[in-house]
């Protein structure tokens, strides 16, 4: 594990830590900082698509009610991943900004459920210690 005057950059998967249970409990959420790209059913999920429209509707109309709401900064066409939109500072949407943990994690996108097993650098994650 990097020492906690490490400098982690999130964009530089050279500078993280090999992951170890428990690592989470004391991070500053660095990985909350990062793109997040999402399917259909991670939208659903977390109340941005009715599922009855995420049945019938075309993805590309979605994106682009998703986009206006600036809920998703991104819509790959090819592969149907959205990718959700940030706060100004740079943390995910859904990052509470005071205890630094995800107020939708019992509903959270796989992408995060997975994470650090898949991203940049399986197994590793951009580990930083809470203040």
């Amino acid at each position: 594990m990097r020492s906690p005057t490490s400098i982690v950059d999130v964009d530089r998967p050279d500078t993280w830590s090999r992951y170890k249970v428990g690592m989470c409990n004391s991070c500053a959420a660095n990985c909350c900082t990062m793109p997040v790209e999402v399917k259909l059913p991670d939208l659903v999920r977390l109340g941005l698509v009715d599922p009855f429209e995420a049945e019938h509707e075309e993805p590309k109309q979605i994106a682009k009610r998703l986009i206006k709401m600036k809920m998703i900064e991104h819509f790959n066409f090819k592969n149907c991943i959205f990718t959700l939109n940030r706060k100004s500072n740079g943390d995910c949407h859904y990052l509470d900004t005071t205890t630094r943990r995800c107020t939708v994690y019992e509903n959270r996108p796989s992408t995060c459920k997975l994470h650090p097993q898949v991203g940049p650098k399986p197994g590793f994650c951009p580990y930083g210690r809470s203040v």
